[in-house]
């Protein structure tokens, strides 16, 4: 029964085969084994007695069955020689098949395949382009060395085949051909020149990648080729485009000057001082203003818009393009399309994450507005996980860090225990990275010490082991707490990590150590060899540092190793015993032993592991390997001086000298003579004045082209380039179409005077000015500079705006133009916007936040002001400052903070011209300045007001306060109570707001004063005395509870005051920003504490 089911299941087609009077049941035999193999052998005799049937119908069924075997991957080998007797069937579809079966299993069966060369060198002469090109993919798959002369003729006469399909799969041949014969390099590379200037684009990718294969390194073939490729890529096949842009990426850093130049110069500045007066000057003229080349900005402008490509490898590799050539400024475009990769299958996330993992090392800024992008999901698989913490890792600073150890607390609790590993160390990395937040990251580590998982527990040792190393003096608790945990923990790695932790800090732990010794002594042999290793070493170090408490111990391990299966232990036995135990055969090392052992060790560097492989070139395989794979292509670095480029120049040259003469030949145009004179020579006048401008301002852009430029300027000036090369056949068509629709406008009015015939050459100016991307104050004083009558410009001006109205000019909207209508020379109707004003404000007024509804700040409760000294009278020479923070909203921004400056003159004299000079902020800190005051009258002041955004940090804002004659250095730090702003909300608003904050997001410390301290009024004033905060109504007299935001990003600071029995009381509070909480808490608790 088994067999002749599965007879059945093989056989889809059972009914050509009863056609043919052959009954597909198998042979009954005693084993399904033998039952199985009769079937197959069964039905390969079916479609062997198919294929040599007269019927073409069952030829071609039989066909399409072994086409059908061969997609699933089954061996249709033997099926070989009958197959091959119908290469000269004379029904095409039966041709095509058994060409595709040959290209399959040609190389399989070489001489069987050799014995119809014959055959297939006929059909390369075939009147069907499908069966010349599948004959070369068959003749190219023998790979026998007899035939290459035939292969190579073949190839020489494909490439100049008619069919760019043919010619394709000629450049496809090349590769094959070279592969098995290396020494045909030379005149594949002609057939390769002469297939790189087909204009085709079926057949610039594959010319293409032959030539990767095949010369990698003739960049000279690619000169004269490279500004078709650069045009021809967006509508190249995406697997074609791939390849040319690596190529490309590489020809780019061969012949174009570097557009980082500009940020290189400090390390030139440091050179120069021991430079000479000569080699200063070259240098000099070296960094002159760079000037991007403009067949560097066509190829990087002719990529951009294959970012928005529904293959992922194009986008990709367009992503690496713009990383390895374009100006730094221009390379942030690549990130919004490189996350939208990231909603594709995991390959592809894996891929690249991996590159936006390299990436962001060197740049952070890139990737900063996407950071949750790459918060993890839970479906996500480990390896995609770990890829995101990478980048997270990279991303962080003090900015977001509260928010991402917040996103990391969640991911330790994670399920998957590998993952959750991965996390720890990430936190480690955080809090090597960001000093601020180390005290926070550490104490969270210390809490997962009591997990139950021992994973967890496991890594958390590890981390906390590397951390305590750079600051081990601070933190002897969290050592004395790890010991105790040895006994429960069991994982090897963390185990020995505790004992190489207790082991460095012996003498700050003197009393446990020899404990921790003895106890491990007891379990010596049972441990691993990993931990037996740390036990040796911790008994060395305390037999060196507390000899009378460790000796014996000491020994007793040093004996069990002795005798220890594992050679590693017996050996550090025998080394340690003859260090630190003197004896006669000792060596002068056993003097030094204590200063060998407890040598003070360099704290581990937590680096990422993708900070070396920037080396790789992005995207491809030996980046994602981190290994050099073969057939890897190394990118060049950057010419000190740019090649010559008038080699790419040979197409410029022959397509400018077409476009110059234009206005010459376009007179002698017979069509011409339809106008009347009058309108002849009015428009003559037009189209010289017009081509003039277009001249000046296409040199203009190139000129003006550089790496600094805007991105709109650049494509500007590359569509001036791309209207340089336009054929004179585009032009003469479109001035052709202009002077249709103005003889339609024409034969409208045939009455018309001649000032109506006037307006008509005007609008028939602006007409041809719009089509050519020009703008209409360059026409216009181009014109002027042709000396153009002055009545004619009035009349043109005055008629210009309500003959528009009437008469839209016609244009001829092409794909490749519409970069050139962004400075048309017409004002243009705009079309009406999508959506209705009233859906744009509903939308506007979105607001995605969860807590949106809660966060309305509120009136600051009244304080006394407090002024701090910014300048004091002595230092300023009579000009004396203080500054104070006001509690106000900043008029000067959202995220500024009001500082209000008063200024003094002590002195006798006016003091003119105070302003703010130089602004030395740290990074993303800004600050808007006061307006210059004239002058100051002795004995007078005046108060100002300045906002600055301090980023929700304490940092210093660091500037010059000048006068006319002298700059005074003075900096402004703020307190940490100033960066907040109070908010009004309601007593459940704050319980729902601060059950999201818990965990890390959470400090938290026990105050002790008298009980009259602890009244409501007492404790409101005090608290809104050191923070701007606003008070939440409470419905228990024990709690008190206030809330507030942070200037800069919004986020809420939930604090609560909670009256215990007798004088105690816990202050508590919970806040994203974790770094300015721990702040406030030290602040707030002297404070509440003190009478």
């Amino acid at each position: 029964m088994s067999s002749n089911s599965f007879a059945y299941n093989e056989q889809s087609g059972g009914g050509e085969a009863a056609e043919l009077g052959q009954e597909a049941t198998s042979t009954i035999s005693p084993s399904g084994a033998f039952g199985l193999f009769s079937s197959d052998w069964k039905k390969n005799e079916d479609l062997k007695q198919m294929l040599e049937s007269n019927k073409d119908s069952a030829k071609l069924d039989a066909m399409k069955r072994i086409v059908g075997m061969i997609a699933k991957g089954k061996n249709a080998s033997e099926l070989f020689p009958a197959v091959v007797k119908n290469v000269a069937s004379k029904n095409i579809e039966i041709k095509k098949l058994v060409y595709v079966y040959l290209v399959r299993y040609a190389e399989e069966q070489q001489d069987l395949a050799l014995l119809s060369i014959s055959t297939f060198q006929r059909a390369l002469k075939d009147p069907n382009q499908l069966i010349r090109a599948s004959a070369l993919r068959v003749l190219s798959s023998i790979r026998v060395p007899i035939i290459v002369p035939i292969m190579m003729l073949a190839i020489k006469e494909a490439s100049a085949d008619l069919s760019p399909y043919v010619r394709k799969n000629a450049a496809h041949a090349i590769q094959k051909l070279y592969s098995l014969d290396p020494e045909q390099k030379e005149m594949l590379i002609e057939v390769i020149e002469k297939l790189l200037k087909d204009k085709s684009t079926l057949v610039a990718g594959s010319v293409v990648m032959a030539f990767e294969e095949v010369c990698p390194d003739r960049i000279d073939l690619i000169h004269r080729n490279y500004r078709k490729l650069c045009n021809l890529l967006v509508d190249v096949e995406e697997w074609g485009q791939v390849v040319i842009i690596h190529m490309l990426t590489r020809y780019a850093r061969t012949q174009f000057v570097s557009p980082w130049r500009e940020d290189d110069g400090l390390e030139d500045n440091e050179k120069n001082f021991y430079d000479s007066e000569d080699e200063e000057k070259e240098k000099r003229d070296k960094k002159r203003p760079y000037t991007m080349d403009p067949d560097h900005r066509l190829l990087i402008r002719n990529t951009k818009p294959l970012l928005q490509s529904r293959n992922a490898a194009v986008v990709m590799a367009v992503a690496q393009l713009y990383w390895h050539i374009s100006p730094k400024s221009e390379a942030g475009i690549i990130s919004k399309s490189l996350v939208r990769l990231l909603r594709s299958n995991r390959e592809v996330q894996y891929i690249v994450l991996q590159n936006i993992a390299t990436m962001s090392i060197q740049r952070k800024g890139m990737f900063e507005p996407y950071l949750k992008s790459f918060y993890v999901r839970s479906t996500d698989p480990t390896m995609i996980k770990t890829l995101k913490l990478e980048i997270l890792t990279n991303l962080a600073n003090e900015a977001n860090i509260s928010t991402l150890l917040r996103e990391f607390q969640t991911y330790v609790k994670s399920q998957d225990k590998q993952f959750a590993a991965a996390t720890i160390q990430t936190i480690g990395r955080c809090a090597t990275s960001i000093t601020e937040v180390t005290d926070t990251c550490l104490n969270g580590l210390v809490c997962l010490l009591s997990n139950r998982d021992e994973i967890v527990v496991a890594e958390s040792v590890v981390v906390i082991k590397k951390l305590l190393q750079m600051q081990p003096a601070q933190h002897g608790e969290i050592i004395k707490h790890m010991a105790k945990l040895l006994d429960s923990i069991t994982v090897p790695v963390a185990r020995a990590s505790i004992l190489w932790l207790i082991g460095e800090n012996c003498e700050r732990v003197p009393k446990i150590a020899p404990d921790v010794l003895r106890k491990t002594a007891k379990s010596f042999t049972n441990e691993d060899d990993l931990v037996k290793l740390q036990i040796l070493n911790l008994g060395a170090k305390l037999y060196l540092t507390n000899s009378k408490q460790t000796k014996l111990l000491t020994q007793y391990i040093l004996n069990l190793g002795k005798y220890d299966q594992n050679y590693d232990i017996r050996d550090r036995t025998r080394f340690i015993r003859q260090l630190i135990v003197p004896n006669e055969k000792s060596g002068a090392l056993s003097k030094y032993a204590k200063k060998i052992f407890l040598a003070q060790k360099p704290a581990p560097l937590l680096e990422s592991p993708f900070k070396d492989r920037d080396h790789f070139q992005l995207g491809t395989l030996s980046h994602t390997l981190n290994i050099k794979a073969s057939g890897y292509l190394e990118l060049s670095n950057w010419p000190e001086v740019a090649p010559d480029p008038s080699v790419r120049n040979v197409e410029v040259i022959e397509s400018a000298k077409e476009w110059t003469p234009v206005g010459k030949t376009k007179k002698e145009i017979p069509a011409k003579k339809f106008y009347s004179e009058s309108e002849e020579e009015e428009e003559e006048e037009e189209e010289s004045s017009g081509s003039s401008s277009d001249s000046e301002s296409g040199s203009g852009s190139e000129s003006g082209d550089t790496g600094s430029s805007s991105e709109d300027s650049s494509e500007d000036s590359s569509s001036g380039q791309e209207s340089e090369t336009g054929s004179e056949a585009d032009v003469e068509c479109k001035r052709a179409s202009q002077r249709s629709s103005k003889t339609k406008r024409k034969s409208d009015s045939e009455d018309g005077e001649k000032k109506n015939e006037k307006s008509k050459a005007s609008e028939s100016s602006s007409a041809e000015s719009s089509s050519m991307g020009e703008s209409s104050s360059g026409s216009e004083s181009a014109s002027e500079s042709d000396g153009e009558p002055a009545p004619r410009k009035v009349t043109q001006a005055k008629e210009r705006k309500p003959q528009q109205e009437r008469h839209p000019p016609p244009k001829d909207v092409f794909l490749l133009d519409l970069d050139d209508f962004n400075s048309a020379s017409t004002p243009v109707a705009l079309p009406p916007p999508a959506l209705s004003p009233s859906l744009v404000a509903d939308l506007e007024g979105l607001n995605l936040s969860a807590s949106s509804s809660v966060i309305n700040v509120s009136t600051p409760v009244f304080v006394p002001t407090k002024t701090h000294e910014l300048l004091h009278r002595m230092s300023g020479k009579g000009l004396a400052a203080q500054y104070c923070f006001p509690r106000q909203p900043c008029i000067f921004g959202d995220k500024m903070v009001s500082v209000q400056i008063t200024l003094n003159n002590t002195s006798d004299r006016k003091i003119e011209n105070i302003h703010i000079g130089e602004k030395k902020l740290p990074v993303g800190m800004q600050m808007h300045v006061f307006h210059p005051i004239d002058s100051l009258e002795p004995e007078r002041s005046v108060t100002v007001s300045v906002g600055i955004d301090f980023c929700d940090s304490t940092q210093t804002a660091c500037f010059q306060l000048c006068t006319k004659d002298d700059c005074f250095n003075v900096n402004i730090q703020p307190p940490v109570g100033e960066l907040l702003l109070p908010v009004a909300m309601s007593e459940k608003d704050f319980k729902k707001e601060r059950g999201t904050l818990t965990g890390m997001n959470e400090t938290s410390a026990t105050i002790i004063a008298a009980p009259q301290n602890f009244t409501p009024s007492m404790i409101l004033q005090k608290v809104v005395n050191v923070a701007n905060l606003g008070a939440v109504p409470s419905g228990q007299d024990n709690i008190h509870r206030f809330a507030a935001k942070t200037v800069h990003s919004g986020s809420l600071m939930l604090v609560t005051v909670e009256l215990k029995e007798g004088s105690t009381a816990q202050l508590i509070i919970n806040t994203e920003k974790t770094l300015i909480g721990s702040v406030l808490l030290r602040e707030l608790k002297p404070v509440l504490s003190q009478g």
